[in-house]
């Protein structure tokens, strides 16, 4: 017999994927989430799964017994090609669309106005952020004018403010101490601000930083020389051997070109990411404040304390705002999403 489950398929930023109950889950989790994905298998063609990591998530959410949290959230990756689902990161695209669906199965009542905050608590990390949902007549609101990167369309804006991530996953904003580090040769910024980030040049690995998404997926000795080094990276930024978890995420910086902060290219790590992860942006976005840092030569950044950094990246850019206090130090970082419901019913292993 299949297991047959409540499930919300939604978009959440530039991703989506199922967001479950969680005591409405099966306790053979795990098994039942490959099934419905359709993992292990590149087309994901026996189960839900988009056939691409960042189509392949699911979100897991509760009611909070926390004093000032509404929800607690547990993001689980699915692996497309590979019997793996791993709670070893945050994903901040993910994470748009929890406040809605908290509202829509009435794990939080909606506020009388235009917009109901939504505390969450992210399970993965420790961590907290705040999503600003916009509603009407008691209903999450999806359509609207927000625009982003990676999204056709426009929808409702969801804006997302994290406080207090640093060193989330790694205990430290830069678990070595250091800014810069250098790795089998290369300089690199590990730094962890939501997201461990290895920060590097994109030229000191032979790429300009221009190129696409798929010349990237085709450079074979490229991925080679950044799995290199990532799993030298694994251990120092304490995260112990990372030959099957998918952080640290490698990212490749160059000049902006576009306007923005700064130009990226993501690998997550084996894939090169169509955009960038919203916790990965304001990773990237912190690396561009250190003065030791490989991106901080690379980059156009603003003299306010409030300083509004456009991440660039191959389907365009991610905002992220940042507010320093006089040292520099950041204190908080907010990033504009969306989400849309895709579908509410039952999936079935």
């Amino acid at each position: 017999m299949s297991d047959a489950v409540r499930c919300m398929w939604m978009r959440g930023g530039t991703s989506k994927g199922g967001y479950f109950l969680a005591d409405e889950l099966p306790s053979n989790r795990d098994e039942f989430l490959l099934r419905i994905m359709g993992s292990p298998d590149a087309r994901q063609i026996d189960g839900m799964g988009g056939a691409d990591p960042l189509a392949s998530k699911v979100a897991v959410v509760k009611k909070s017994s926390r004093p000032g949290i509404d929800v607690d959230y547990l993001f689980l990756q699915v692996s497309v090609d590979q019997p793996v689902v791993t709670d070893a990161q945050n994903c901040g695209n993910i994470l748009a669309g929890v406040g809605p669906f908290a509202i829509e199965r009435g794990l939080v009542e909606p506020h009388i106005g235009d917009t109901t905050p939504v505390t969450i608590y992210m399970e993965n990390t420790g961590q907290a952020a705040t999503a600003q949902v916009p509603v009407k007549d008691g209903h999450p609101l999806y359509s609207g004018n927000a625009v982003i990167d990676g999204v056709p369309g426009a929808a409702a804006s969801i804006p997302l403010e994290f406080k207090d991530t640093a060193g989330s996953s790694c205990g430290e904003l830069l678990p070595t101490g250091n800014q810069v580090d250098t790795v089998e040769g290369v300089e690199v910024t590990m730094i962890d601000n939501g997201m461990p980030v290895v920060v590097l040049n994109a030229t000191a690995v032979g790429i300009s930083g221009e190129e696409s998404r798929d010349e990237l997926d085709a450079n074979r000795a490229l991925k080679e020389r950044l799995e290199s080094i990532r799993l030298v990276c694994g251990p120092i930024m304490n995260l112990g051997d990372v030959s099957d978890k998918t952080v640290p995420k490698m990212t490749m910086v160059s000049a902006p070109r576009n306007g923005g902060a700064i130009s990226t290219r993501t690998f997550i790590p084996h894939r090169c990411h169509a955009s960038i992860g919203v916790l990965g942006a304001v990773s990237v976005a912190t690396a561009c404040l250190l003065p030791e840092s490989p991106a901080y030569s690379l980059a156009d950044l603003p003299k306010a304390r409030v300083k509004k950094l456009n991440i660039e990246h191959p389907s365009g850019a991610t905002g992220i705002e940042a507010v320093t206090d006089e040292q520099g130090q950041v204190l908080s970082a907010a990033i504009i999403r969306t989400a849309r419901k895709l579908f509410d019913g039952i999936v079935f292993s």
